[in-house]
């Protein structure tokens, strides 16, 4: 069996955080975002059934992003000497795209707070 790249780690922790997230906001993003798209109906309120889990979504976004900055910044990484992953260029990408994700997602967390400006 093949162990997994460290890169590959990088993008599983983070592909995980930004489910959780998405997860996390569906019971309020999505209504505003069909509406505002013109969909409506009466089906978009179903979507509200899922605020009972926001919390369970908002813990599994924060382990994925906690997972993510630990291997990013702690965790010293192996590389061979020649891997794509030893280049300094390649770390510094993984970090700038770590923290546009971390951004994007809290806003998407914190949504429920500040999402009411867009429905007065």
């Amino acid at each position: 069996m093949e162990d997994a790249t460290p890169t590959t780690n990088n993008k599983a922790t983070l592909l995980g955080a930004v489910l959780g997230a998405i997860g996390a906001s569906l019971c309020c993003v999505a209504p505003l975002v069909l509406v505002s798209l013109g969909i409506g109906g009466a089906w978009i309120s179903y979507l509200t059934a899922l605020e009972p889990y926001r919390p369970i979504f908002i813990g599994i976004t924060l382990l994925f992003l906690g997972l993510a900055f630990r291997k990013l910044y702690l965790v010293p990484q192996k590389c061979a000497p020649g891997d794509v992953c030893a280049l300094p260029a390649t770390r510094r990408n993984q970090r700038i795209i770590f923290w546009i994700a971390t951004v994007s997602l809290l806003a998407l967390l914190a949504f429920p707070y500040y999402g009411q400006v867009f429905f007065e």
